[in-house]
């Protein structure tokens, strides 16, 4: 605010160092607090001023001494900040008020000086505590983890500093401890609650990873209930934790860093009210330099025009509107932090609130993301152990949540039995895989893959089979190895239990259209859709429909897409708003959506969408207090109202926007 926002934004823009460098410009011998003392002992020494000029027939000069001391009290911290903008090239608003103060002085209006550098200086300080509160709340995210670990170590175990931890490192952690980083879990089962960083409010169950080696190499495809996060806090059971990230670099650490980042990056309204004030300040100026010499026109004294210029100065500084946006975007953001979901700055915490459509990607979103395996019909002549031993060959290859799901379940259908050697696996963008085995190709996909491009069309059992199960709403996969088709596997995944009372929740805050685009066929899609209750479900879309589907829906107005963030990224992107859920471990989703849910629940999609519609309602008032106090004060002081009551409506409507702006960090879902 007053200590600069004019030009660039000053407060807001730069993240965390501009915290840091008001953590210098106000400490001293006081510490954080000196602003705020030297302020107040400004308003002592105005007040025995005033009492000593108004109540005894002292001599004249001991009033005024005591004024200067007042002076030199408020002007502290305003002249420190006022030369260093100066020096950078900024006109900001300190300097207005300090110009202000001395045209008072100048003309013997001691006490007037006085109280708008006390009122100033107190505005100032208070603002200060305000923004440092709301800061807080995202620095209190950075403490979380631990500062030291157990590790594991050949002769026992040793604490050591977190820093210190490497990947690999196995780590013990206590009941009712905090973990220490993120990992997977070795040894132990235990609950842990998770709400420091995904914002759940019960704790999750954790136990051990089936295959270390395998959660080694692929850390991120380790499944949730295996992994654990540094900052949260284990339950009653004793957890042997396996490092797979260095502090620096573990999930909490890098959602810290980006909502330090999103404090700078400036929201629609703020990028107004900066342009508003570079043509705005300019303008007072000029005024305020034609008022002074009103004298010339109007029959009064030189000091009666000065006096008025200085109060028009007062009225016309945009100080609440400096502040206005600012406040609002960072307590917004901070409390977003706080309920698990990470709103980088001002722009998606703005759009989101005007959302009017939004599309969701239905694996792992509207589903569990967890299909299971459901149906096994064999051709003619095949046994399902040979179909099912083929598929889980060339499938174990895959990472694609529907080979993981066939892998899982086919292994323990087959229970212990061979599975032959796969190799060559390529993928058929969209349409399946195929591989060698046993030197012959296999072909696994969708029915469309066969019949087309030199592939040998399906047997007619086969076909029936595969009909039947789409009509059912599964996913079906064929197999075919050499050139004998081997059958038909159906897979169907469950809609999320919270997805149906998300989504009316999304409706009762005014979205009105929700879509489901999937990439399973049109019955699959149709089914869960009817599950969910979304308006539309559009099925058999390639990664480039999505992408295509969401441009067309953009231009009917602001359109959020929600996905998993890690195949979604192309309509993520060409959304308004990309929403990743369960970004907690994902980096991908974490560096490329706007908006990241840090906790695998759809739930908290609503949450973010209330918050951004009231923080977008905080801005609009906040704009509104400011505009129109300047409206109101500058046509009265012109008409002669005087500097003190200038002052005290100038500063009270700066603390009411500032104050508006935190009850944000308050805000709960209705």
């Amino acid at each position: 605010m007053h200590g600069g926002s004019m030009g660039d934004g000053h407060h807001h823009a730069g993240g965390q160092d501009h915290g840091h460098e008001h953590d210098h410009a106000h400490g001293g011998l006081l510490g954080p607090r000196a602003e705020l003392f030297a302020a107040l002992a400004c308003g002592v020494a105005f007040i025995v001023g005033l009492g000593l000029e108004k109540l005894t027939a002292l001599p004249g000069w001991l009033p005024i001494t005591v004024y200067i001391a007042a002076f030199l009290l408020g002007g502290l911290f305003t002249v420190r900040e006022a030369v260093a903008n100066l020096r950078s090239g900024r006109l900001e608003i300190d300097t207005l008020m300090l110009v202000a103060a001395i045209g008072a002085a100048s003309l013997g209006a001691w006490a007037e000086g006085a109280l708008l550098l006390f009122l100033f200086a107190l505005g100032h300080a208070l603002e200060h505590h305000a923004m440092g509160k709301a800061r807080r709340a995202i620095e209190a995210l950075a403490v979380l983890a631990p500062r030291t670990a157990l590790r594991r170590t050949p002769d026992g175990t040793a604490e050591v500093a977190v820093e210190d931890l490497a990947v690999g490192d196995v780590v013990i952690v206590k009941p009712g401890a905090r973990l220490p980083a993120d990992g997977f879990v070795v040894t132990g089962q235990s609950g842990v609650d998770q709400a420091p960083v995904t914002g759940e409010s019960i704790p999750v169950d954790k136990s051990p990873v089936p295959d270390p080696v395998q959660a080694r190499a692929a850390p991120d495809r380790v499944e949730a209930d295996h992994r654990v996060f540094a900052g949260t806090i284990n339950g009653d059971g004793l957890l042997e934790v396996e490092v797979t990230h260095l502090s620096s670099d573990s999930t909490l650490a890098r959602v810290v860093r980006l909502v330090a980042e999103a404090e700078s990056a400036k929201s629609p309204t703020q990028l107004f009210t900066d342009r508003f004030q570079r043509i705005f300040v300019p303008l007072v100026l000029v005024l305020v330099f034609l008022l002074l010499f009103a004298w010339t026109v109007v029959d009064e004294p030189f000091r009666d025009s000065f006096y008025r210029a200085m109060a028009v100065l007062v009225a016309a500084s945009p100080c609440a509107l400096a502040i206005a946006t600012p406040s609002a975007v960072l307590s917004g953001v901070a409390r977003a932090a706080r309920g698990g979901v990470l709103v980088k700055g001002g722009a998606p915490l703005e759009l989101l609130g005007a959302v009017t459509a939004i599309a969701f990607d239905k694996t792992g979103t509207l589903t569990e993301g967890r299909p299971r395996l459901t149906d096994i019909i064999p051709a003619p002549g095949v046994t399902e152990a040979e179909l099912l031993s083929i598929a889980v060959a060339v499938e174990g290859l895959s990472d694609h949540p529907l080979a993981r799901a066939v892998t899982r379940d086919g292994r323990e259908r087959l229970s212990g039995a061979a599975i032959p050697a796969a190799s060559d696996l390529s993928s058929l963008t969209g349409r399946g895989l195929s591989a060698m085995v046993a030197g012959e190709n296999v072909l696994i996909g969708k029915a469309d893959l066969f019949g087309r491009d030199g592939v040998a069309p399906l047997s007619e059992p086969v076909l029936v089979a595969a009909a039947g199960l789409r009509a059912a709403g599964r996913t079906t996969m064929l197999v075919r190895h050499g050139d004998r088709d081997l059958g038909v596997l159906g897979l169907m995944d469950r809609p999320r239990a919270e997805a149906a009372s998300s989504l009316a929740r999304l409706r009762a805050l005014g979205v009105k259209r929700l879509v489901m685009l999937s990439g399973d066929a049109g019955p699959v899609a149709a089914s869960i859709g009817r599950d969910v209750g979304v308006d539309e479900a559009v099925g058999d879309l390639m990664p480039a429909d999505k992408v295509e589907a969401i441009g067309k829906m953009a231009t009917q107005g602001i359109v959020a897409m929600v996905g998993d963030g890690v195949n979604d990224a192309p309509a993520l992107a060409r959304a308004h708003i990309g929403i990743a859920m369960g970004a907690a471990g994902s980096e991908v989703a974490l560096e490329t959506a706007d908006v990241a849910l840090m906790a695998d629940k759809l739930s908290h999609l609503p949450f973010a969408v209330g918050l951004s519609r009231q923080t977008r309602a905080i801005i609009r008032q906040n704009v509104v207090i400011s505009l129109g106090m300047v409206a109101l004060l500058v046509p009265a002081t012109i008409l002669g109202l005087g500097i003190g009551p200038a002052v005290v409506l100038h500063e009270g409507s700066t603390l009411v926007v500032v104050f508006n702006a935190l009850r944000l960090l308050a805000w709960k879902e209705r």
